[in-house]
C-alpha cells in the first residue's frame, strides 16, 4: 500500500524543483533558468510546483524531486507549460496543397 504523508517537514536537502524537459534546466527564484539544480527554486508541494510550471513560457516539464546531498532526482510529475505547442505536420498545410473530396466521389 503507497502512503503519501501531507504534513512532512521540510528538509533543506531535498528540493522540489521545475525542469524544464527539453532544456534539462531549472527554474530560479528569480525566474530564470539554470543547468544547476543546487540553484533552482524549492517549491513547497508538488501541486505549487505544477501550478507555477503550467504558466511558464516553456514546452515539456518535469516536477522534480531533488536531493542536494546526494544529488539524485525523482520525477514526481509532468505536463506541458503555456510555451509554443508542437503542430502536427497537417496543420501547416496551406489550402493549396489540399483536395476538396465532396462525397460523390467518396
Amino acid at each position: 500500500m503507497l502512503a503519501v504523508l501531507e504534513n512532512v517537514v521540510t528538509c533543506p536537502f531535498m528540493n522540489i524543483l521545475i525542469e524544464d524537459a527539453e532544456k534539462l534546466e531549472y527554474l530560479t527564484s528569480e525566474n530564470q533558468w539554470t543547468k544547476n539544480a543546487a540553484e533552482g527554486r524549492s517549491f513547497g508541494a508538488t501541486t505549487t510546483a505544477f501550478q507555477a510550471a503550467k504558466k511558464e513560457a516553456i514546452g515539456k516539464f518535469n516536477i522534480v524531486f531533488y536531493i542536494a546531498k546526494t544529488k539524485q532526482f525523482i520525477n514526481l510529475d509532468h505536463g506541458r507549460g503555456r510555451g509554443i505547442a508542437e503542430t502536427s505536420p497537417a496543420a501547416n498545410t496551406s489550402p493549396e496543397q489540399t483536395k476538396d473530396v465532396t462525397v460523390s466521389q467518396l
